[in-house]
């Protein structure tokens, strides 16, 4: 089977394993192995959100040795994703070499529904789930990937699952990495306001792609919509394929 290896964000390493899990089961599932580097490290994204170009660079290089001989490279973080394939050949713009070595490695990144539907040609994963589900549009995977369709129609052939129409689903749910500490009160407005819309919608369930977005949006809806549910896209998925428990909600 082809090699595919797995880039696994901060918050799913920490925070998240399940994500992980899911990923792997989730690449398995499509006919590739999932390999895992242990010395992988953070992309370098949260450093360059909050302005530390050169903490950036440093974990963008340790990020291209490491991964930089690999033909695929998934990740379930839109917003990881797009730091790698999109920043750093703007971090290396002074530095040829690097910028080079960053940019012959950028198209064999991708975010995981890219992967599964993109690379591997699978959109029916042969999944069962019961619910009514909206799909919020993380920015980083809407705007800076253009990855939009490619979770719907997982999603859509999902048997059992019904995708709702949802206003403002690709409005900004205030979390944007450092942005949700450096300005909490703007950050809570916006996630206010996304979750207002996903109630509106009468889904049971929010689905995205990104888990920055969704530690945002769960948190707010553990302390004041606790019936409502949000999960990651590669949980969803993986926990309908057939023998996987998965994380349901």
């Amino acid at each position: 089977m082809p090699r595919a290896s797995l880039f696994i964000p901060c918050i799913v390493d920490l925070v998240l394993p399940g994500i992980g899990e899911s990923t792997a089961a989730l690449v398995r599932h499509v006919g590739h192995t999932p390999v895992y580097h242990r010395e992988q490290t953070c992309c370098g994204l949260m450093a360059f959100n909050s302005g530390f170009r050169d903490e950036a660079r440093t974990l963008a290089r340790h990020f291209i040795q490491v991964f930089e001989d690999d033909a695929t490279i998934v990740s379930p973080s839109g917003s990881c994703v797009n730091m790698v394939k999109n920043r750093y050949p703007e971090l290396f713009a002074d530095e040829p070499d690097w910028q080079r070595r960053a940019l012959e490695l950028a198209p064999r990144v991708f975010e995981l529904s890219q992967f599964l539907v993109d690379h591997a040609g699978v959109i029916d994963l042969g999944a069962h789930r019961h619910a009514t589900v909206a799909y919020h549009e993380s920015c980083s995977t809407l705007n800076g990937l253009g990855v939009s369709a490619q979770p719907k129609a997982l999603l859509g052939a999902v048997r059992g699952t019904t995708l709702v129409p949802f206003k403002g689903a690709d409005v900004c749910c205030g979390f944007g990495g450092t942005f949700a500490n450096a300005f909490p009160e703007i950050s809570t407005a916006l996630v206010a306001q996304k979750v207002g819309y996903f109630l509106e919608s009468g889904a049971e369930l929010l689905v995205m792609c990104d888990p920055g977005c969704l530690l945002n949006i769960q948190g707010y809806l553990h302390r004041h919509h606790p019936g409502k549910t949000a999960m990651h896209l590669a949980d969803y998925l993986a926990g309908g394929l057939p023998g996987n428990p998965g994380r349901r909600p």
